[in-house]
């Protein structure tokens, strides 16, 4: 199959090798691009938190941050926090939701939790857990910025080469509805097949009228992969 990957470029990479042994080919198509915010992060902490991959790779390298627990909302974004250098990392394996459940049914502490989070979010955390009597205060350490509609991507879109895009965002399934539609070619990108990390992702794609739209069962790439299986490699 022929398929683009809408996520910025370095993890686009490592989901086009993924996608490369499997006997795919791929085109990369950032759509987004990640930069780092300065954050004030001094202070006393009980754990960190991330809800995305992103957050502790433009993270200034601290010990004393460095040495604390992590909680990560999934496979990728722990296994970030590790290259990052964090050593005592925890997975909640699934959303947002699964996260604040696992936090809950840690020890509790009058020491705050550090949420590194980036400047958009679709979920607040910091108040789930404030109901939940946990203490947490977000630094915010990246911003997602829009990236220009790639002209190759156009190009595979118009000429019907496409079998599939992935969507790891709901912000990238945006940008690629607005990209589409400014590039003019809103019909030819309707009508791929768009396969999303989440129904999440998948709702800007169904209420902009793409047809074809499929969630992975699990906000995890494995499971947005396994999509792929029925439709050939």
């Amino acid at each position: 199959m022929r398929i683009a990957i809408t996520r910025p470029q370095v993890d686009g990479e490592r989901s086009a090798n993924i996608l490369r042994g499997q006997g795919h080919d791929v085109l990369l198509a950032p759509l987004m691009r990640v930069e780092p915010i300065e954050a004030d992060v001094s202070g006393r902490w009980s754990a960190v938190v991330i809800t995305s991959a992103n957050a502790p790779g433009v993270l200034t390298k601290s010990r004393d941050i460095l040495a604390l627990p992590l909680f990560a909302v999934g496979a990728r974004s722990a296994e970030a926090a590790r290259t990052a250098g964090f050593a005592d990392v925890t997975s909640a394996d699934g959303d947002v939701h699964d996260l604040v459940r696992l936090i809950a049914e840690q020890p509790r502490t009058d020491t705050p939790l550090l949420y590194l989070a980036g400047e958009t979010r679709s979920a607040d955390l910091v108040g789930d857990l404030t109901r939940r009597g946990i203490k947490a205060e977000m630094r915010i350490v990246y911003r997602a910025v829009t990236a220009p509609f790639p002209p190759a991507l156009v190009d595979a879109l118009r000429a019907k080469t496409l079998d599939a895009v992935l969507h790891y965002s709901m912000r990238s399934a945006e940008n690629f509805i607005a990209g589409a539609r400014t590039a003019g070619i809103a019909h030819e990108a309707f009508a791929v097949r768009h396969l999303c990390l989440s129904a999440q992702v998948a709702a800007p794609l169904q209420a902009a009228g793409a047809a074809n739209v499929a969630a992975a069962k699990r906000p995890d790439e494995a499971a947005l992969v396994e999509l792929l299986g029925p439709f050939g490699r």
